[in-house]
């Protein structure tokens, strides 16, 4: 039974039918664990009181320390010779307080743990600066005056308010410092290079000098207004402030301008916890980071990466399926076609480093260089195209990822059935218009095939925009109001170099570890996304030439 088993080839396809499982249940594996550990950065956890004594044995006179925090993880203790004690455990909280305590985390061994509760009335505060602080609420005042004091039941709904009105404060002098300063630092600097320009074509007239200075001296002028706005709104920011305490009994002030949030998360329910967590997921996708990015949100990483795809993929599909179309339809099939196809075949090999040194060298050096010399003369030696910049990065992903698409597109030029070309030509039509009307929608799954593999790999590549583009925190984003609104000078951040920076150069690597869980798996969504959007363009343009193929 064995051998006939054998004889019959059935093994091959359980084997393979196990491999496929076995490749699937890793994919799973990964994707489930990402999302776990992801999901639980924005969990809120229970706050303990810890009471620790100097060492594990109970000895009258030793040193109590108190902590209060949350905790993180576990694991095996460590003897003095640095070796794992299973039977022993240790707990990794979260104190914050970086000000008082200069860390974010301790390491606690069980033993030393005396006493473990969770008070009621602890506060989690979400901070600007310096962290998290945890504590316990004293007073809410407002300049030197005391609104109210712990013991007061209005004190929860009070510093509430307050937050609320300090937060659309806050709110307003982001929009005025990336809005208006921007705008105008932008058209001041425009008006600069133009008068450099003039001195440089020789047309700095009087006239054109002083219509320059005229629209200056008007932005100059805005700029001072705003300023004395923005520095108003910001006293008023400063009015309220919130006296904490610590577990040890020290006392804070913090102002309320440097409170993102606070909670209790010892009186919170479920519902309640599943509520805040999806508050803190929006501020994740919405808001700017802070905290050299261990904090915040990445909505600048999202942007950069969706606008670096969309432009490479803009780039990339018309060259991609002009290559494919020349070497099938009209290149002489010789052993020079031959080798060009091998070459492209090479291409999607190479490492995807070598492309980003091309990318530099190439398109920021030579092309972007020359470019400032001829358009842009009046803004030496300071670079405008000569330097890594978003157009640079879409060029070179659409430079790495072009021989998957050319490979594709003209793998659906072959399926297209030789009868329908004859006949199309047999009704009179020229071979341009044959393959234009009826070859390339035919073969167009096929080319999106391509586009949907080429932006999965470019939405992922972090190497090659290190060279020619990517930064750790750009302040602007490319896209804005100001003309042309669309800037491919402007360098940009992604979320996969915001993975690299966040896990590998961060300064405070335990409160990093959980933010690169939560990006990656932001990054697989957003590939997912992008991958689901070309897929269904696919499948209905392949169900719209289906009856052509019968």
């Amino acid at each position: 039974m064995i051998k006939k088993f054998i004889q019959n080839g059935e093994h091959w396809i359980w084997l393979n039918a196990a491999a496929v499982a076995i490749s699937l249940a890793m994919v799973l594996g990964i994707l489930g664990l990402i999302t776990a550990k992801g999901l639980v950065y924005f969990w809120p956890k229970d706050t303990y009181q810890l009471t620790v004594t100097s060492s594990s044995s109970a000895q009258e006179g030793q040193t109590k320390i108190q902590y209060l925090g949350e905790e993180v993880d576990s694991a095996p203790s460590r003897d003095a010779n640095g070796v794992l004690v299973e039977e022993k455990e240790q707990h990794l909280f979260k104190i914050g307080n970086r000000e008082s305590y200069g860390m974010d985390f301790i390491w606690i061994d069980e033993a030393f743990i005396t006493q473990r509760i969770l008070p009621t009335n602890a506060v989690t505060i979400e901070r600007r600066e310096w962290g998290n602080f945890y504590g316990f609420i004293d007073s809410v005042h407002e300049s030197t005056q005391v609104l109210a004091t712990a013991s007061e039941k209005s004190l929860l709904n009070l510093l509430d308010e307050k937050l609320q009105l300090t937060l659309e404060i806050m709110d307003t002098i982001d929009e005025l410092e990336k809005d208006d300063f921007g705008r105008i630092n932008y058209q001041i600097e425009k008006l600069r290079l133009e008068q450099k320009r003039l001195e440089l074509d020789k047309e700095d007239s009087p006239e054109a000098l002083f219509k320059i200075e005229t629209q200056r001296n008007v932005l100059n002028q805005e700029f001072t207004e705003v300023q004395q706005r923005l520095q108003k709104l910001r006293e008023e920011s400063e009015i309220y402030s919130l006296n904490v305490r610590l577990v040890d009994g020290k006392a804070e002030q913090i102002p309320l301008s440097q409170i993102v949030r606070w909670y209790q998360p010892n009186n919170l329910n479920t519902l309640q916890k599943s509520a805040l967590m999806f508050s803190k997921l929006w501020e994740f996708l919405s808001d700017d980071p802070r905290e050299a990015n261990t904090e915040g949100g990445i909505f600048p990483a999202i942007f950069g990466t969706v606008m670096m795809v969309l432009i490479m993929a803009v780039i990339v599909s018309p060259f991609g399926v002009i290559a494919a179309v020349y070497l099938h339809e009209y290149a002489h099939q010789s052993w020079l076609t031959k080798i060009v196809r091998i070459a492209v075949h090479n291409l999607a090999g190479v490492p995807s480093i070598v492309y980003g040194v091309f990318g530099l060298g190439f398109f920021v050096y030579f092309l972007g260089g020359n470019i400032d010399e001829l358009f842009f003369p009046e803004s030496s030696p300071a670079p405008v195209f000569g330097t890594p910049g978003l157009l640079w990065a879409s060029l070179t992903l659409a430079l790495l990822t072009l021989p998957v698409v050319i490979v594709s597109a003209e793998e659906g030029l072959s399926r297209v059935p030789k009868s329908i070309r004859e006949g199309s030509l047999a009704l009179g039509a020229t071979k341009a218009e044959t393959l234009w009307k009826t070859v390339l929608p035919m073969a167009s799954p096929s080319m999106m095939t391509g586009l949907i593999l080429a932006i999965a790999r470019a939405a992922g590549e972090v190497a090659p925009l290190m060279l020619v583009g990517v930064v750790k925190l750009a302040p602007t984003l490319p896209l804005d109001l100001n003309s042309p609104f669309l800037h491919l000078d402007r360098k940009f951040m992604h979320l996969g170099f915001h993975i690299y920076d966040v896990g590998f150069q961060s300064p405070n690597v335990e409160a990093a570890r959980p933010l690169v869980y939560a990006t990656s798996l932001l990054l697989i969504v957003v590939i997912l996304l992008l991958n689901l959007t070309a897929i269904r363009v696919r499948n209905r343009l392949r169900e719209r030439y289906k009856a052509l193929e019968h």
